[in-house]
């Protein structure tokens, strides 16, 4: 395999598992279970994963309320975004 192709890989389970993260975190919330601290949800964010955090906030409906998620997440995924295109085009 190619770097790209790790690359693509690696964003691709990163974003998986932020899905996956909200999913469970929101089931745990509604059994009043221990919870996935919000750390690890902007740290799976920060890591490549914030098209996926912000994909699971509004498929679960969870986390809509924290204004640090609403305006985080997405802050997150366009400066993200803007890396890779400034690393795409410059490279």
């Amino acid at each position: 395999m190619d770097f790209e192709t790790i690359l693509y890989l690696y964003f691709f389970v990163l974003n998986i598992m932020g899905i996956v993260l909200m999913g469970i975190d929101k089931s745990k919330a509604r059994r009043k279970a221990w919870r996935i601290p919000e750390k690890t949800l902007f740290l799976c964010a920060l890591l490549g994963g914030s098209a996926g955090v912000w994909i699971g906030m509004y498929l679960f409906h969870h986390k809509t309320k924290h204004w640090y998620f609403v305006v985080g997440v997405p802050l997150i995924l366009i400066l993200q975004a803007a890396c890779a295109l400034c690393i795409r085009y410059l490279f």
